[in-house]
């Protein structure tokens, strides 16, 4: 049974979605690919939205090239599971029809006339010292915002769906979505894994009702099994299992292999993170919940640089057309030469330093946060300074890691890094440099499609837990050991100059913030 498996993992990202078949022992069989052009669309500055019928179709394409263009044939699919990008929401009607674009996770709306609270639960804030942590809450939901902006709408909305949920109905019928994919603002409670008990504050701060809500099932249970419709829009028999998985980040580390309290899973993507997984709930920041992690009944201890590894597409698209130009001629990817830039400079970046706060935060960085990079001299070239952002964000994860430990009491030993920055090997250096520690690279490349697949596995029972499916599926392709010499540099560079950035410049940032009104 173990050799004739043959898992499909469907993964819609930010940038694209892929359909992957995996065997039982972790193997890539095949995959297609449809990369999304735009992302996204913004009818207005700041929003973010996507016609959620693009992410169904982009999934239709991927299957149908699957069974074309490799040699695999939907007879030979086991099961099926999925994990998507997370907090984008859907709104359908009574019908399941779509009433609106879907709000995808980078939008910039607020809500500015929230729900009121009870006096009871504003006194017990107000004591505890989170009333603007759940002021917070309120601006940023989206139920909030449709229900003070589009009032009607909002009233037609039946169901309030993340696109994990919309795209679970599409495949098996029923509005159902995984535990594991409950990253956002919804009345979820994350110490219990599961919707919010009645009465819970949540009700009454967010727009949301119960019924506009799916049923959830933990990571690695049923879903369902695939409908008439669905089976014959992919080119899958009816009936196949669909395995509940767990949302983009959390599979992510389960594809790493990273189980182990003291193992950490490093994400470059678009959002840069630092993952533990950890069988008992840890707030790592006070009052902000881990999230949900694609082991049922264990959370991820996150911190994440918002716009992480977006910064280098920032910079390809800002300085590098000569790399890009011949990238092209070559027929190699950018990258290939972006790691050549780095190499010319030495570690340090020749006392150039990025504080990587692209995005505002809501505490440690705060909403007030800005991006900033000092120690400019004429000696600096944009090799420099790409090499300065690389060092940048590994200096906000080590800061991450650092948080963690303090709060799991436990020093991480251990380093797994996934995502597309992954692929430089300059990058992988700098993490082993600057972390001190043996930076690994898994040998298949799509990890959060990987951890899907092992969900899907254990539930089939083709295993009989996570931790004997993490040995059989996941491999380590390269390690990168540290060097003696760059890790007592950047050690001295963090510790006596990143470490002051942030405090330093606060109330500059804020005095910046005063003065232009950005961010709002």
């Amino acid at each position: 049974m173990h050799a004739a498996a043959r898992i499909l993992s469907i993964d819609v990202g930010t940038q694209s979605a892929r359909a992957i078949v995996f065997d039982a022992s972790g193997q890539l069989l095949g995959k297609a690919q449809r990369v999304f052009d735009p992302a996204y669309v913004a009818p207005q500055p700041g929003w973010a939205e996507q016609d959620p019928a693009m992410y169904w179709n982009a999934v239709v394409e991927c299957c149908q090239s699957l069974w074309r263009d490799t040699g695999i044939r939907p007879h030979q699919i086991t099961a099926l599971t999925l994990t998507t990008q997370r907090a984008t929401m859907v709104c359908v009607d009574q019908a399941g029809c779509i009433l609106r674009p879907a709000i995808v996770w980078l939008d910039q709306r607020r809500c500015t006339a929230p729900p009121p609270l009870p006096m009871f639960w504003r006194a017990a804030f107000h004591v505890v010292g989170a009333t603007p942590l759940i002021a917070h809450l309120q601006r940023e939901a989206e139920a909030n915002w449709l229900a003070q902006h589009e009032p009607a709408l909002w009233q037609k909305t039946a169901r309030f769906l993340f696109l994990s949920g919309w795209l679970s109905h599409r495949l098996v019928g029923d509005y159902v979505d995984s535990t594991g994919c409950q990253v956002g603002f919804v009345p979820f409670d994350y110490r219990r894994l599961d919707w919010a008990r009645p009465g819970d504050f949540r009700w009454h701060a967010l727009a949301v009702r119960r019924e506009q809500l799916p049923r959830l099932v933990r990571p690695g249970e049923r879903l369902g099994t695939l409908t008439a419709t669905a089976a014959d829009a992919l080119g899958l028999p009816m009936g196949i299992p669909v395995i509940a998985a767990a949302a983009d980040k959390a599979c992510e580390v389960l594809g790493c292999g990273v189980l182990a309290p003291d193992a950490a899973q490093l994400s470059f993507g678009t959002t840069a993170t630092i993952n533990t997984t950890q069988t008992r709930y840890v707030e790592v920041q006070r009052l902000l919940p881990p999230y949900p992690a694609a082991v049922p009944g264990a959370w991820n201890t996150e911190i994440q640089i918002y716009r992480g590894f977006w910064m280098v597409s920032w910079f390809k698209r800002e300085f590098a057309h000569r790399e890009q130009t011949l990238a092209a001629q070559r027929g190699i990817a950018p990258e290939q030469l972006f790691d050549e830039l780095v190499r010319s400079v030495p570690p340090g970046s020749m006392g150039l330093m990025l504080q990587p706060y692209w995005s505002p935060g809501v505490r440690d960085p705060g909403p007030e946060a800005k991006g900033a990079v000092i120690g400019f001299g004429d000696v600096h070239t944009r090799a420099h300074f790409y090499r300065a952002i690389l060092e940048g964000l590994v200096y906000g994860l080590r800061s991450g890691r650092e948080q963690i430990e303090r709060r799991i009491g436990r020093r991480i030993t251990r380093l797994c890094v996934a995502g597309g920055g992954s692929q430089s090997d300059v990058a992988m250096q700098i993490t082993a440099d600057v972390f001190n520690l043996p930076a690994d690279r898994p040998q298949v490349y799509e990890t959060s499609a990987l951890g899907a697949a092992i969900n899907a596995a254990v539930g089939l029972g083709l295993y009989p837990d996570y931790a004997t499916a993490i040995r059989a599926m996941t491999r380590i392709e390269r390690r990168f050991e540290p060097d003696p010499g760059a890790v007592r540099l950047y050690d001295a560079l963090y510790r006596e100059v990143y470490q002051h950035m942030y405090r330093q410049l606060k109330p500059l940032y804020t005095r910046i913030r005063a003065i232009t009104g950005y961010p709002p």
